[in-house]
């Protein structure tokens, strides 16, 4: 299943991507209730910024987000937002985090983004080099 292109003010765009990040030490905290509180957390942040969240879930130790966004979106300034929120909020939210952590850091330094959707890289790049003979 393809995105359907959006319209923005002065773009038509079908932009989605795939992006994980870990628990910092991977450090197995998400239980069920803490993952749930995740996902919350990281929806409201989405929907707020103007992003859509087709798909997200959680496991011990790591983050799952299928995510749509528009053209105006800086990946790692969305990143940044999800990770340092629900970090702020699940360290008061489930103080018992803390036991297993330490430093302050729930998260990983890093993130795993890839672009999804779309036509496969060889198809595009026939298309493109064919733009020429037309």
């Amino acid at each position: 299943m393809a995105l359907e292109p959006q319209s923005g003010g002065h773009s038509k765009h079908a932009m989605a991507y795939h992006i994980v990040w870990c628990v910092k030490y991977r450090r197995t905290v998400l239980t069920r209730a803490i993952g749930d509180r995740v996902k919350e957390i990281v929806t409201e942040i989405a929907a707020a910024q103007g992003c859509e969240i087709l798909s997200i879930e959680t496991d011990t130790d790591h983050v799952h987000v299928l995510l749509r966004v528009k053209p105006t979106h800086q990946l790692s300034k969305l990143v940044q937002l999800f990770k340092g929120k629900s970090a702020y909020i699940l360290f008061r939210e489930f103080p018992q985090i803390k036991n297993r952590l330490w430093g302050g850091h729930l998260w990983s330094p890093s993130y795993y983004a890839c672009t999804v959707g779309g036509a496969p890289i060889e198809t595009l790049k026939k298309y493109i080099e064919s733009q020429r003979t037309k």
